[in-house]
């Protein structure tokens, strides 16, 4: 008899058991929440976000960084240089986690704003500090080396023995371009023995042509017709947007 009650019981335990488990099972555990998307941020200078440069290429970063992270991207236009400080602050009050202001005129906007918000992190294109700001990350490039392989490449591709560079404003993220592309020009006279000219740019004086902006295209199409009228068949423009008037100038001329 007692045997048999045992029998019974442990049947019963054994089901229970069996039936809290299947209930377990059926319950799907609790999900965690979702870990916020890490917000990048980008502040462009007045050639704005489609600038075929250094504006367009950071936000290139970014839409790729988008896809293949997770994270939040978005950006905002400086349409003139006092948009700076504003954008900037914009997205410090938006609680973006890495703001990217793009260009050396961002440099002063940028440092203010690093110093006044210790805990906020930045990077800048073109720009490097000294001393460093601990929260800013500057980003710089031997972009002079690619220039003088240009420099170097248009003076063996010249017809009329003249080639030619301009700028948009004379700072030194421009002028290492123009430096780079006119020693170019020189290794490739030293080489081959020739004698092709740079209008546009004097390396040694850092004296040369500009348009003042990164905006017009006008001013390039300007710039364009003056250096072909002197000769040159070649040019290498370093002015975002601007360029686009050269190119426009260009291809009227055929």
């Amino acid at each position: 008899m007692f045997k048999k009650l045992y029998l019974v019981v442990a049947v019963l335990i054994i089901a229970s058991m069996a039936l809290s488990a299947c209930q377990q099972a059926a319950t799907p555990a609790p999900q965690e929440p979702a870990a916020p998307k890490i917000k990048v941020c980008q502040v462009t200078d007045t050639g704005g976000i489609d600038d075929k440069s250094f504006n367009a290429t950071a936000w290139k970063g970014v839409e790729d960084a988008m896809k293949e992270l997770g994270v939040e991207g978005k950006y905002l236009e400086s349409q003139q240089q006092t948009d700076y400080e504003k954008n900037i602050n914009a997205f410090i009050e938006d609680g973006c986690d890495l703001i990217v202001t793009v260009g050396f005129l961002l440099g002063d906007a940028t440092a203010a704003a690093a110093k006044a918000n210790p805990d906020q992190k930045f990077a800048i294109v073109d720009f490097a500090y000294d001393p460093e700001i601990p929260n800013v990350l500057g980003l710089v490039f031997a972009t002079d080396q690619a220039a003088f392989l240009a420099g170097y490449a248009a003076a063996g591709a010249t017809k009329t023995g003249k080639v030619g560079t301009f700028g948009g404003i004379q700072i030194p993220p421009v002028t290492v371009f123009m430096d780079g592309f006119a020693l170019g020009v020189k290794y490739y006279n030293e080489k081959h023995g020739t004698n092709v000219q740079v209008l546009g740019w004097d390396e040694v004086a850092q004296t040369g042509l500009f348009t003042g902006n990164f905006e017009s295209t006008d001013d390039g199409r300007q710039l364009g017709q003056t250096l072909m009228d002197e000769g040159a068949d070649i040019i290498m423009p370093v002015a975002g947007p601007v360029g686009l008037g050269t190119a426009a100038a260009v291809q009227e001329r055929g």
